[in-house]
């Protein structure tokens, strides 16, 4: 799996990580539904934060389609909302 952090880097992720993402992605989502800024920034910050530590920078000179874009780190509250909609970014 191909992770995008917008602003960033590409990152090769294995797939076995799949689940935990998912996990992240949703305390990301319980945070903004609480309208929770302080939990939403720790929340999304461990979901870079993981991205950054499991996965391997893809080369500048590699071409890779991006499975997953997730937003810069500083996104804010208000944005996040409009873009973690439903199932959040990190499709099942």
């Amino acid at each position: 799996m191909i992770v995008r952090i917008s602003g960033e880097d590409q990152y090769r992720l294995q797939n076995d990580l799949h689940e935990r993402l998912n996990q992240l992605d949703s305390a990301v989502l319980g945070a903004i539904d609480a309208d929770d800024e302080a939990a939403f920034k720790a929340a999304f910050s461990e979901l870079l934060d993981f991205v950054r530590a499991k996965g391997t920078v893809v080369e500048e000179d590699e071409i890779e389609t991006s499975d997953l874009i997730l937003p810069p780190d500083d996104i804010t509250l208000a944005e996040a909302a409009t873009e973690f909609t439903g199932e959040g970014l990190i499709p099942d």
